[in-house]
């Protein structure tokens, strides 16, 4: 189909839009956005209509751009015109944004930040990052920077992370964990350092840990290591049973050459590697390992679950991960969040600390793009409204087909022919999570189900006025992954049940 758009008409295209069966519809916008011929986008930007279509297919465009392997400036300058001083609806508004980040990353990782298109695409984030009232708006803008990863907005990053409230910090250290190492500064680092250890005012706990992520994962120092592992002897169970595991997993982690060697020499130490550090009873956990590991590539799946003092579920990251030659790609990564839970229990919130409100939440990154975050309840008349009315249906975070690859090189032999050689390669999603917390029952169950096909095309054909040869392959694969967490805080200690279910994979 993609194919056929490179050769269309913007006439033809536009027809096609208009007069394509409803249930269509988004598989041909997928289609002409991944074919990216002016024709097509000439013809997109006459068809979308922001101010009447339905959410559902202009969030279908927005994702397609933002998942574009190689975007085009001329594929930038139509969101942000179709985004430009409208009233929208706010998951439209909010996945634009997002969109618009990751397509300034990806064009500038094609060395054209110097497009006017990208300039206005940056200055529009940090303008509505400025102008945002609400912390849920500021939110949004930050995880754009963290799309975008740019280098020039580090210390605006840093400012929020050091500075917000607890949501806005969080959502500004999250956008620094996604920077290569090498942009992660001795600047960066000393303000990881003051959040960590709380040195100008309290953080709440995932602030500071995802802090102390960086300063482990991000080319660490050993006086880093040492001092969070001094610190976790003074912090909760909980905290410091996650950070120890945290330490420990990178000692493993083959994919991690320098920090697993500092580790193994910290190690060493007897005063620090000792029962009295290690023997924390906590049931949070952290741990990474690999799925597939061959010459080129090494898959890695990590899993981090923290919990509250009183056994309820806080986060849960799963994380799967592909490595190759020094880069590094975020195949899929779902995070699931809970807060307010204790004081809900009956728990106390420390004295000094922030009390935060009682919501729980999804946030997902696939391929590199961070999707709209999902709310599941926000306050207490939100949270009995949607036990007392709920559906049972999970909620969708993503839904489509994406174009990972669209390549057409031509190669000439020594015999003085040449071979044309193309590749194409699609990936159909279809990502849904579901979290349900029965206070009748006290039990929570989150679950993340995940189907996909892949799907490659490759042909090599030799044309000469005496000889034609192609040589052609297909493949085909589907797969399904479901992940599923209870937790049953009806007695002490708290139940817990973890289940991950792989579907065989059917390969073609």
């Amino acid at each position: 189909f993609i194919q056929m758009l490179h050769s269309a008409k913007k006439r033809d295209v536009l027809q096609l839009l208009r007069t394509a069966p409803k249930e269509m519809l988004p598989f041909i916008v997928e289609a002409a956005v991944a074919s990216q011929s002016v024709a097509s986008l000439a013809a997109l930007s006459d068809f979308l209509d922001f101010s009447k279509m339905p959410s559902s297919l202009l969030e279908k465009f927005l994702y397609a751009a933002a998942f574009s392997p190689r975007p085009s400036g001329q594929l930038l300058h139509l969101v942000l015109d179709k985004l430009d001083g409208k009233q929208l609806a706010p998951e439209v508004q909010e996945t634009g944004i997002l969109a618009m980040g990751s397509l300034v990353g990806k064009l500038c990782h094609q060395k054209l930040c110097g497009l006017q298109e990208v300039e206005r695409g940056v200055e529009t984030i940090l303008r509505g990052l400025r102008d945002a009232e609400e912390e849920s708006e500021m939110v949004i803008y930050l995880l754009a920077l963290g799309n975008a990863a740019l280098p020039k907005t580090i210390p605006t990053l840093l400012d929020h992370a050091e500075e917000g409230p607890t949501m806005v910090a969080i959502a500004a250290i999250s956008a620094l964990q996604r920077f290569p190492a090498q942009h992660i500064s001795r600047k960066v680092k000393q303000a990881m350092r003051r959040i960590f250890h709380e040195k100008r005012k309290s953080y709440e706990k995932t602030c500071r840990l995802a802090a102390a992520e960086i300063l482990l994962d991000k080319e660490p120092l050993p006086m880093d290591v040492i001092n969070i592992l001094l610190a976790a002897n003074e912090l909760e169970t909980e905290m410091a049973t996650f950070l120890l595991l945290k330490v420990q997993s990178s000692l493993y982690a083959h994919h991690h050459y320098p920090a697993r060697k500092i580790m193994k020499d910290i190690m060493g130490d007897p005063r620090i590697n000792n029962y009295n550090f290690f023997s924390k009873a906590g049931i949070s956990s952290s741990f990474s390992g690999p799925l597939t590991v061959t010459q080129d590539l090494l898959s890695t799946f990590g899993l981090d679950l923290l919990f509250l003092e009183g056994g309820f579920l806080r986060k849960s990251v799963s994380d799967f991960s592909l490595l190759s030659h020094g880069q590094r790609l975020h195949a899929a990564q779902v995070t699931i969040e809970a807060q307010g839970m204790d004081s809900m229990l009956g728990e106390n919130v420390l004295e000094g600390k922030e009390e935060p409100e009682l919501m729980a939440g999804m946030s997902a990154i696939f391929f590199d793009v961070q999707l709209r975050p999902i709310i599941f309840f926000q306050g207490y008349t939100d949270l009995m409204a949607k036990i007392l009315l709920s559906s049972g249906e999970p909620t969708s975070v993503v839904k489509g087909n994406l174009l990972l690859m669209d390549h057409h090189q031509l190669i000439p032999l020594q015999s003085g022919f040449q071979v044309a050689i193309k590749l194409q390669g699609s990936l159909g999603l279809d990502i849904s999570a579901d979290m349900d917390v029965s206070i009748w029952e006290q039990e929570l169950k989150t679950s993340i189900n995940a189907r996909g096909s892949l799907a490659i095309d490759f042909q090599a054909e030799l044309d000469t006025p005496f000889l034609q040869a192609t040589l052609r392959s297909q493949t085909e694969a589907e797969t399904s992954v479901q992940f599923d967490t209870m937790l049953r805080f009806s007695s002490s200690p708290v139940l817990m049940c973890l289940q991950l279910r792989e579907e065989q994979v059917p390969y073609r």
